[in-house]
């Protein structure tokens, strides 16, 4: 898809992601997934900012987003939650950071709309201090035969309308970058992966 028409796809969501409320296993990944955030944090693909909630106080935090409405959303959460936040708007696809440049780096349900996930992979890897720390929690195809066959049925649809891919192999694509996995759990049929890791050395 042209990436302008998928930033427009976002941009139009932006009230309805605002707007979501989540359940409490959702809330609880978060908040067990961003304990772990310290020191200059970047955040990929920051959407209407539902992970402020969950951040420890002390960190500051460099958010991204392609959507420019995404994007003030995000500042107003950020103001809410009384978030340190410096906001670029991006595509991380196209961005660049020195090399070692932030302690933890954050991507929530974000691999989904990315033309090649693996740049975005090697990048971060770069990106990130040695020793410092790497958060995932994202959806893909689930190991589940039935459920997989939907997602694929559905893909299409879900893409051109969303911008965003349902049959990726998460796991894989981490495991492919060298990103050094200190634990992983998955939920929903295999479908949402939390992620803790470290950069490749």
């Amino acid at each position: 898809m042209d990436k302008q028409k998928l930033i427009r796809i976002f941009d139009k969501q932006a009230t309805l992601y605002e707007n979501k409320k989540e359940g409490p296993a959702q809330n609880r990944w978060r908040q067990q997934l961003l304990s772990h955030a310290k020191g200059q944090v970047l955040e990929l693909a920051v959407g209407a900012g539902a992970n402020f909630p969950f951040y420890p106080p002390e960190v500051k935090i460099t958010a991204t987003d392609f959507s420019e409405a995404m994007l003030d959303k995000a500042k107003k959460a950020a103001r809410l939650h009384r978030i340190d936040g410096h906001f670029i708007c991006s595509d991380i696809e196209n961005m660049n950071f020195p090399d070692h440049s932030f302690d933890t780096i954050v991507s929530t349900l974000s691999f989904c709309s990315y033309d090649n996930p693996l740049l975005v992979l090697n990048k971060i890897n770069r990106w990130c201090k040695p020793g410092g720390t790497l958060l995932f929690m994202e959806h893909g195809i689930s190991s589940n035969v039935a459920v997989s066959a939907v997602q694929k049925t559905l893909n299409p649809l879900l893409y051109r309308f969303y911008g965003c891919h349902h049959t990726r192999n998460i796991m894989k694509l981490v495991r492919e970058s060298g990103i050094a996995i200190d634990k992983t759990e998955s939920y929903w049929f295999n479908m949402v992966h939390l992620i803790w890791a470290k950069p490749k050395l």
